[in-house]
């Protein structure tokens, strides 16, 4: 297995002009809520951060998506979870802790969308990014395996190329997120799993050694397997 991993592990470059960062969902209910808490979400938000910050140097576009939802809204589903009040169990409309945490906020420039579903996608922004030309995607946020994971597989589906950046995601727990990236890396045809410096270092120009899959399920762990496995990315 080792030699699999390594063996896909390849020089990377990116164009700056065709490249955007997705903020995903890096909402305040994230480390406030006790039921919605992110583990390491303060470290998370810090390599967002630094993500934003270098990508606004290199003039590339950063979107920030917020998962916001109203009950009375048509597109929220029957069975949606629900409070004894009716609102939401989750980012409802009116509770502050949907709000973005300020260290990651939007600036002037920046792109806001609010979404009422898991995929990034759903919002309707894979058309405007495709018609300006648009090739890689950068994917930070939480939770791993939930509305990043289903923005991943949306962004495939539309033939971008995803750079999914393993340490600015995150989720309930340390196993949840591993095995959250080592599922999308499975099938992340076309595009690479990395951490942030590498990710900057792109940003900047420069050719780094990312990970690549080229072949189907290179990845197979089990529990005992799966943190050295994620390391390996």
């Amino acid at each position: 297995m080792t030699d699999v991993l390594s063996s896909m592990r390849k020089p990377l470059s990116i164009d700056a002009r065709k490249t955007s960062l997705l903020c995903i969902d890096l909402q305040e209910e994230h480390r406030k809520d006790q039921r919605y808490l992110v583990e390491g979400f303060d470290a998370v938000l810090g390599n967002t951060r630094s993500l934003q910050d270098a990508a606004r140097r290199a003039g590339i576009a950063v979107w920030h998506f917020s998962y916001v939802v109203d009950v009375d809204a048509a597109t929220t589903r029957r069975f949606h979870p629900r409070m004894a009040d009716g609102s939401s169990a989750f980012s409802d409309k009116d509770d502050p802790l949907s709000a973005t945490c300020p260290e990651v906020a939007p600036v002037a420039g920046d792109r806001v969308a609010i979404k009422s579903e898991a995929s990034a996608f759903g919002t309707g922004f894979g058309d405007e990014l495709a018609s300006s030309g648009i090739e890689w995607l950068v994917v930070a946020g939480v939770w791993t395996e939930a509305c990043v994971d289903a923005t991943v597989k949306d962004a495939l589906k539309r033939d971008f190329r995803v750079l999914l950046v393993k340490d600015a995601c995150g989720s309930g727990s340390v196993a949840m997120h591993q095995t959250g990236i080592l599922n999308l890396a499975n099938r992340l045809y076309g595009g690479a799993v990395i951490d942030t410096d590498r990710a900057i270092s792109l940003f900047e120009g420069q050719v780094v050694e990312a990970w690549t899959p080229n072949s189907p399920v290179p990845i197979q762990y089990d529990a005992e397997t799966i943190a050295d496995l994620y390391e390996s990315l």
